[in-house]
């Protein structure tokens, strides 16, 4: 798990821990050092850990201006023991809604695993994006089919191209273009 390291190519464009308003500014990295475990394995240093003992992130871009977001994940994503989505919400989230983010692109290929508990969260979430969305790309088809069997997808937009995009051959800017217009023609 120390080999997967979260995406770096858009670090000459935007770096977290540099922007003032990330929730994460300031944030340092040992390089070297392994600190951070999920069920005992040693993760990637780069990885932000925000409360949860499972699930880890990293902002890897953040565009103020147009209101958008794009965050990879790592872990096992455990609602029901963990709370993972009140510590996402309320000490990533909620920072980046208070400074006009109503765009959300969540990276998921390395999410391991999805367990449920309320959608309280959820739904709070999606209220505050007000006519923004939730976008979750490349999620394993176990925890895509978690999401739809715990009527998550009720608040988070998944499936079809979603599923299989190749994001890393785009820039950030394009990456945000591609999916509103992949949830402009479903809502159209």
């Amino acid at each position: 798990m120390q080999d997967i390291e979260p995406f770096y190519s858009w670090r000459d464009l935007y770096i977290a821990a540099e922007d003032e308003y990330s929730p994460f500014y300031g944030r340092e990295y040992n390089e070297t050092v392994c600190i951070h475990t999920i069920y005992n394995y040693y993760i990637h240093p780069q990885w932000d850990d925000f409360g949860s003992n499972t699930l880890y992130t990293k902002i890897l871009f953040t565009d103020y201006l147009k209101q958008f977001a794009i965050l990879e994940f790592l872990g096992e994503w455990n609602d029901a023991i963990s709370n993972d989505i009140m510590f996402l919400k309320r000490d990533v989230i909620d920072e980046m809604l208070s400074r006009g983010i109503r765009h959300f692109i969540l990276i998921g290929e390395n999410v391991l695993n999805f367990h449920a508990s309320d959608d309280c969260y959820y739904s709070e979430w999606m209220d505050d994006v007000e006519d923004g969305w939730i976008a979750a790309i490349n999620f394993r088809r176990h925890v895509l089919a978690e999401f739809t069997r715990n009527n998550m997808d009720s608040y988070l937009v998944t499936g079809g191209e979603l599923d299989t995009l190749n994001w890393r051959n785009f820039s950030p800017q394009h990456l945000f273009a591609l999916v509103s217009k992949v949830i402009s023609r479903r809502l159209g």
